[in-house]
């Protein structure tokens, strides 16, 4: 089973890239952050018509998730986090051939020590809390997602910007991450790659892409349950390189059966 996350930065100008990547490289369960498009808007025909059924929870210009599974609906679909009081649509969760599924698309938080910051730490501690749960309901769990968050300095282009007080690299952020990794979750790409400087973002400004000055916040953690069988993982650059991209690039994880 592969399973892959990707922030398309709006479905509504992507499609067409999301059409042509499910057809290239043909993954079995997709998460998709930044739908930017209300439910009564999703494309939920035209995926369809690939092969690919669709549960999704979004909004106008902002947010937006959704999950697809090739061949048969997702099941027992939960949208957002329990118990955590949020408008905006960041989480949807589903469990597809006996693997449950958690998209998330986690908060940026602007500015370290602003309130979008510190909403960004509420949440992931809401998010750990409900995971806990989540794990010993469904052991074999993937949680996938736009975490802007970048694990650690081999995930940034300069570590020396990219630093403690930097917002997607600050230790508070990276302690979170590492809080939900304590839960028994497994950062698959560096299951097979330790090296530095593969990214899965890249601005849109000062050639960024070109210049290779990325991040790695496109994350695929697997649990326990599942280590033995994330056999592959990795970064798809080529949807990155087509007109008018999104300035995100597909991760993905490949499951063998158990």
């Amino acid at each position: 089973m592969k399973i892959a996350s990707w922030n398309v930065n709006s479905l509504n100008v992507r499609l067409p890239h999301l059409e042509q990547w499910l057809r290239d490289a043909a993954p079995d369960v997709v998460g998709i952050q930044e739908t930017k498009l209300e439910d009564n808007r999703f494309p939920d025909t035209v995926l369809a018509g690939l092969g690919y059924r669709s549960v999704f929870a979004g909004q106008k210009t902002y947010n937006g998730v959704a999950l697809l599974a090739r061949g048969h609906a997702p099941e027992d679909v939960c949208i957002g986090i329990p118990g955590f009081d949020d408008v905006q649509r960041r989480v949807i969760a589903a469990t597809v051939d006996g693997v449950r599924v958690v998209n998330l698309y986690v908060v940026n938080g602007q500015d370290v020590g602003t309130d979008k910051y510190d909403y960004k730490l509420r949440w992931l501690s809401a998010v750990h809390d409900w995971l806990a749960g989540e794990l010993r309901a469904h052991p074999r769990l993937v949680v996938l997602g736009d975490f802007n968050i970048a694990p650690d300095e081999r995930d940034v282009h300069d570590a020396a910007v990219w630093n403690d007080d930097h917002i997607l690299s600050s230790r508070a952020e990276r302690d979170a991450l590492r809080r939900l990794l304590a839960l028994g979750l497994h950062d698959a790409y560096r299951l097979h790659h330790q090296e530095a400087g593969v990214f899965s973002w890249w601005d849109y400004r000062q050639a960024a892409f070109r210049r290779n000055l990325g991040l790695r916040i496109d994350l695929t953690l697997v649990s326990d349950a599942l280590r033995g069988q994330a056999v592959a993982a990795g970064i798809d650059r080529e949807p990155r390189t087509w007109d008018r991209p999104s300035d995100h690039a597909p991760a993905w994880v490949q499951l063998a059966d158990a």
